[in-house]
């Protein structure tokens, strides 16, 4: 995953960071309703940076942790050997936790465990859908702490009983791969029934701390913010990426379209741009080959996941944004300048703080 660029930005562990919580009215409580989150991850906040390929590598993922929260390499369609090369390069240069994120529909996914067991990888996030035979033991087995994503009710439940550590709940409002349903309606959903079983962590349009205090509020162990750390200075995503970002607003955040119901498209947020029309015709193509017998239903999704992947790298490695994917949630209209990772975080708890204290009044 652009190998070559990501030893770009270390970041020095032997400069203490200060605590994100500053002495202030309000942040007593805000660490007591993140404690369970932090007890899980081992951060000093319960606050994850989402797995965002390209852009989740070494030094975001690094910078993430050393600022007290908790980063989690976004594996994608890396190589057991690519993600192996990359858990070593964060390892250097961070000591705190971090975590791994594995795409469930990966034909090397028991490989990549295996990568992960022998790092020793703390936690092991599964994404896209219901771990596959044999994913989940495997994990397990190697001491990890198990994360899976859960877009609807009942399979929050199944996961639960299928033995996971902890769910994240996201909502339509993130980038990338949505669901069909908002961060809101699934937090009111899902939290009151599942929140006293594992740790949960809302993601999906967050981009300030009153809202962090508001899910934390209604049971959730933390959150997860992926747009919001896009622009971060040490985000080896390209200068023209992330102006991009700072440019736009919220309702320039769109989901594909599905051309035809025959095709596995998982809606992609993303902002609206030429490449976005490029992926309609990408899916009339496809659509086309099915038609005509050339590829096999299996081969036609393969295909579509790896038109994003290349899209994506285009926009973030490249920085071609007219014509590559600039995949973003709607709080991307939050997101104002460029910062480094320790300070969007003291932001949010900031707000997270005063929001609970004005509460308190």
């Amino acid at each position: 995953m652009g190998m070559s660029r990501l030893m770009a930005t270390a970041t020095d562990e032997t400069i203490p960071t200060p605590s994100p919580f500053r002495e202030r009215e309000g942040s007593k409580k805000l660490a007591a309703l993140m404690a369970r989150g932090t007890a899980f991850l081992g951060s000093e906040v319960a606050i994850m940076c989402g797995a965002m390929s390209w852009v989740s590598e070494r030094n975001l993922v690094a910078a993430m942790s050393n600022a007290g929260g908790f980063g989690l390499i976004a594996c994608g369609a890396m190589t057991p050997e690519l993600l192996d090369t990359e858990i070593a390069g964060t390892k250097a240069l961070t000591g705190k936790p971090f975590g791994v994120n594995l795409i469930t529909m990966h034909p090397q996914l028991l490989d990549l465990i295996a990568v992960c067991a022998r790092h020793q990888v703390s936690h092991v996030v599964l994404a896209g859908g219901l771990p596959p035979a044999g994913s989940l033991e495997a994990i397990k087995a190697m001491g990890a702490k198990l994360i899976c994503f859960a877009p609807a009710l009942a399979l929050a439940k199944k996961l639960i009983r299928s033995g996971v550590d902890a769910l994240v709940i996201e909502g339509m409002e993130a980038g990338g791969h949505i669901g069909p349903v908002s961060t809101s309606v699934l937090a009111q959903e899902i939290l009151p029934e599942v929140a006293d079983q594992v740790p949960v962590f809302i993601a999906g349009g967050i981009g300030r701390g009153e809202a962090i205090a508001g899910y934390l509020e209604m049971g959730a162990a933390g959150v997860q913010l992926g747009t919001r750390f896009v622009c971060a200075t040490e985000s080896i995503a390209h200068p023209n990426f992330k102006k991009a970002f700072i440019r736009a607003s919220a309702r320039e955040a769109v989901a594909s379209v599905q051309v035809d119901p025959r095709l596995p498209v998982i809606p992609v947020r993303a902002l609206k741009n030429p490449g976005t029309e490029l992926f309609t015709a990408k899916q009339r193509e496809v659509a086309q080959a099915l038609d005509e017998g050339r590829v096999e239903m299996a081969e036609a999704q393969l295909q579509i996941e790896h038109y994003w992947a290349g899209a994506l790298r285009r926009a973030v490695i490249d920085g071609d944004v007219e014509h590559g994917s600039l995949m973003a949630g709607q709080s991307v209209g939050m997101v104002k300048d460029e910062q480094p990772v320790a300070q969007i975080i003291a932001t949010l708890v900031d707000e997270a703080a005063d929001a609970l204290s004005r509460r308190a009044a």
